[in-house]
């Protein structure tokens, strides 16, 4: 799974927020429910769109995201 192939970007949609396969569901919505607690059976309960790889590529896409930013950090 590429995570790439999951979290899509559209400047129309959210604010250009990353999002989940076009949906309205962003990839910080996901991040903010596995922080507040919630599990990825009570995520996929309350939201049955969503799967399983959907919330794993959320925190790829957020680990992906943190490594490039120490990197650009490190960098300079």
């Amino acid at each position: 799974m590429d995570y790439r192939d999951i979290i899509t970007i559209e400047s129309d949609k959210r604010g250009g927020k990353p999002c989940i396969r076009q949906m309205r569901i962003t990839v910080y919505d996901v991040l903010g429910w596995l922080a507040a607690g919630m599990s990825e059976e009570e995520i996929t309960d309350d939201f049955p769109e969503l799967t399983e790889v959907d919330i794993r590529a959320c925190l790829e896409f957020a680990a992906d995201r943190e490594h490039r930013l120490v990197a650009v950090v490190t960098a300079a």
